[in-house]
């Protein structure tokens, strides 16, 4: 088996990282709704599901995808990396630059490792 090259494991620990976050705000929303009284339960119980299914998501990507080695996993780590730039962005007009920042700078360092050499080639071989 061909060993795991750092670009793969960093990359896998920064989806990781991402997913444990999205996790974490689902949860977050979810004990809120429970302990208080939202202004749409609706709205409230479908954050909640989005970012506990997202998160479990992005948990099984970097674990059971990028950290096993599976060709799969690349993709949908790409997508979430690049749907975080134009969230960054957002964040960083709208006033929330300590938000948006270190966001964009995630982003680019997951893109970075998803798409280097040593990780395309950890996947797909010399194809």
């Amino acid at each position: 088996m061909n060993r795991r090259p750092v670009t793969l494991v960093i990359a896998a620990a920064i989806v990781a990282l991402e997913g444990l976050v999205a996790l974490g705000l689902g949860i977050y929303v979810a004990v809120e709704t429970l302990v208080s009284a939202p202004a749409n339960l609706t709205t409230a119980i479908a954050e909640s599901a989005f970012g506990v299914l997202v998160g479990a998501g992005l948990l099984w990507v970097a674990w059971g995808g990028l950290f096993k080695m599976e060709r799969w996993g690349r993709s949908p780590g790409v997508l979430t990396q690049i749907f975080m730039v134009p969230i960054s962005v957002t964040l960083i007009q709208s006033g929330q630059p300590q938000l948006g920042i270190p966001l964009i700078v995630i982003a680019v360092a997951g893109l970075a490792t998803l798409l280097a050499p040593p990780t395309t080639h950890a996947l797909y071989g010399d194809g």
